[in-house]
């Protein structure tokens, strides 16, 4: 057939292309900047495959028709149209629009009709059409030795099964998070040509360098910080911009005076980061009760527990656990959709961790739980080889974390580059450099080494308590050497360093532990 003749050359053409003038100012009047899959349709233009112009729409969102599919496969491929057979079928006869195109996918036997010899040119294609067809088009096959993954919503029996099969082996598609391929699900037209752009040009296809098929569903925060409440709905009017879907906790945090910032004090817990794993433990209408389990807590077994608004997690699969890591170390950065820092996914706090897909020159590929492949700054990160440990740090890196957070504002709860707390504050600190300390001032008081005051080192936590320090703890600060300490005091404040002498932290000093050794 005319497409074996000249599909390899045409593979050959595209990978050694060179960019078009068609790439030179804005392609599509629908596909901006931000658009994550920018460079793909403009590659479609580039190849003639799609219409293009600053006024012409690609139909990101558009469902894609049987018929709007064949023709972008016969451009796709440079088939002749002409002089094909009668595609013998009901529902297209000469003079109908698309009739040449109909009738060449049929005689190429990339598309057929259905028992009733119907060919339904206005139909929408669902993704297991999609999969069939793409791999008939394109002959395509599993390489040796590729990756086997069998999605839970694909009948092994069912028609687009091998095919399906075959386009996750080539690192064509990956499915959802959930671990889905949604077959019956209809595609739009830029989801369409993505693939075809990822068939073309391989650079556009994710390697899976690291993927370990989880078994069992885990739980992740599905924005940038959540924030643990003591019950559900309790957020007022104010804080909607934490409650809200993406959150935004620098807005929540300029917004608030400081009486509403006081009013916070015992109505919320701590905060989780983005891509954090969380146990479920009730739930109460859009509410949902959760422990955050790399935040130890007497409070629960599994973590520490608060509500959160259900929208802040969700369900996935864990796939990328034999990844490198990347922990965040600036106090805020960026994700990005790609290499670029004109296409920014979402702001990202300190202590964010993600599995690492990759690292190239000032950019690290990372995984998200829910979101798929982003990129960010590899200066704002620590990455981390799977299977090492993080290097046991001195006092001086500690102080030097702690330092670059002197001036941030207090945010009772806070464990995030947009706000922390006194105990959030050292929490966070420590955490970054490999060491888990419990999320409370009164826990973290009993755990450690203790130590007297006469020989405090740098790094080493500060405690105080009520009745002039004999009671209860209700703050901690972090020693930085010569009768300094740095912390985040309360809502009228920064953090800041001073005297341990002022008051009222001299009189109620009760006492210090070290969790360096």
């Amino acid at each position: 057939m005319i497409k074996k003749i000249i599909f390899p050359f045409l593979i050959v053409a595209l990978i050694f292309s060179v960019t078009s003038p068609a790439s030179a100012g804005k392609v599509f009047s629908d596909v901006g900047d931000q658009y994550a899959a920018k460079a793909e349709l403009e590659f479609l233009a580039e190849q003639g495959i799609v219409t293009s112009g600053p006024s012409v729409a690609y139909g990101v969102n558009h469902s894609i028709t049987r018929l709007d599919a064949s023709e972008m496969l016969v451009r796709a491929l440079k088939l002749d149209t002409t002089n094909r057979p009668d595609p013998s079928v009901v529902d297209v006869k000469k003079g109908f629009p698309g009739y040449d195109i109909i009738a060449t996918v049929i005689d190429e036997k990339i598309m057929v009709g259905n028992l009733k010899r119907e060919f339904n040119p206005k139909s929408l294609l669902t993704r297991a059409e999609m999969a069939a067809i793409l791999v008939r088009a394109f002959e395509l096959q599993s390489p040796s030795g590729a990756k086997k993954f069998q999605f839970v919503d694909v009948n092994t029996k069912s028609f687009a099964a091998p095919s399906i099969g075959i386009l996750f082996a080539n690192n064509i598609t990956f499915g959802y998070p959930d671990h889905t391929f949604k077959p019956e699900m209809t595609l739009t037209r830029a989801h369409f040509g993505i693939f075809i752009a990822r068939i073309l040009k391989p650079e556009f296809r994710e390697a899976l360098t690291c993927f370990e098929p989880a078994a069992k569903k885990t739980y992740h925060v599905n924005v940038a910080v959540t924030t643990l409440w003591t019950a559900p709905n309790a957020a007022r009017v104010i804080d909607r911009p934490a409650v809200s879907t993406p959150s935004d906790i620098r807005q929540w945090t300029k917004s608030m005076t400081i009486p509403q910032k006081q009013w916070l004090v015992g109505k919320t817990e701590t905060q989780a980061l983005y891509g954090q794993e969380v146990v479920v433990l009730k739930t109460s209408g859009s509410w949902i009760q959760i422990a955050v389990k790399d935040q130890y807590s007497p409070k629960n077994k599994s973590g520490y527990p608060g509500w959160v608004p259900a929208s802040h997690i969700k369900e996935s699969y864990a796939d990328y656990g034999k990844c490198a890591t990347a922990m965040v170390k600036a106090p805020i950065t960026n994700l990005y959709h790609g290499e670029t820092t004109a296409r920014p996914f979402m702001e990202i706090s300190f202590n964010t961790i993600l599995p690492v897909l990759d690292v190239q020159g000032d950019w690290v590929k990372v995984q998200t739980a829910t979101d798929g492949v982003k990129y960010v700054k590899k200066q704002d990160v620590n990455v981390l080889e799977q299977g090492n440990k993080v290097k046991t740090p001195t006092s001086q890196d500690i102080l030097a974390t702690a330092k670059k957070f002197n001036g941030l504002a207090y945010l009772w709860a806070g464990t995030s580059g947009f706000g922390l707390d006194c105990s959030g504050f050292t929490y966070s600190v420590y955490r970054q450099h490999g060491i888990d300390i419990p999320r409370d001032a009164s826990v973290q008081a009993t755990h450690g080494t203790a130590v007297k005051k006469s020989e405090l080192q740098p790094g080493d936590l500060l405690f105080f308590a009520y009745n002039k320090g004999k009671g209860s703890v209700h703050h901690v600060g972090m020693y930085i050497g010569n009768g300094k300490m740095i912390h985040s005091p309360n809502p009228k404040k920064t953090v800041e360093i001073l005297s341990m002498d002022a008051e009222p932290y001299h009189t109620e000093f009760s006492g210090a532990r070290r969790y360096l050794k």
